[in-house]
């Protein structure tokens, strides 16, 4: 089997345009009806929505205290346009920091989930961002885990990488397969 992965000069939200495209054509080859991005600010999600029209659009954000207390960074006007185009929001902790951070902050030593993260991460951020957030959508019930989705991440803000996977439940991590890398970053 040949497929062709895009790869982007540099990371970063100039490139979520094309990751849309990219990962929409390649969901209509496959009949994938499931679409994860993760989203801060909620730009790319309501970019997404737009995108996606017609498919099962999850925006996965940074969960609520990410940089301080009570503090959200999806905008309410983002939130409402997404959820106006039939998207659905999944804010929750982080599967690679949550506890970890709290131990890594408290004790100045790293657990296992940042040492999973940043593994994950010389594949390149968004890499690490789409194994994440498909299984936060997994233990969060969103998705199941016999069906294939596109999951949509990046580096900083916007997308710059998308996967073909089927999400696993954060308890079987070492059972998720990546089948096709769609683009990301050429560092």
């Amino acid at each position: 089997m040949e497929l062709k992965i895009v790869y982007f000069e540099t990371p970063g939200r100039e490139n979520t345009d094309e990751v849309l495209r990219i990962a929409r054509k390649r969901a209509e080859e496959l009949g994938i009806k499931t679409i994860l991005v993760a989203s801060t600010g909620g730009d790319t999600a309501v970019k997404a929505a737009d995108v996606f029209k017609g498919l099962k659009v999850i925006a996965v954000t940074h969960f609520t205290g990410y940089h301080g207390p009570n503090e959200q960074e999806f905008t309410e006007e983002n939130r409402k346009a997404f959820e106006s185009k039939g998207g659905i929001m999944l804010t929750t902790t982080h599967l690679f920091s949550g506890i970890s951070r709290a131990v890594r902050d408290k004790f100045n030593t790293y657990a296992i989930g940042e040492i999973i993260a940043g593994t994950l991460r010389v594949f390149g951020q968004g890499m690490k961002v789409v194994i994440e957030i498909a299984m936060m959508a997994a233990d969060s019930g969103l998705v199941r885990t016999d069906e294939d989705v596109i999951a949509i991440g990046g580096t900083g803000r916007g997308a710059d990488t998308a996967v073909v996977l089927t999400p696993v439940n954060s308890n079987s991590f070492f059972d998720l397969k990546i089948k096709e890398i769609l683009c990301k970053p050429h560092f």
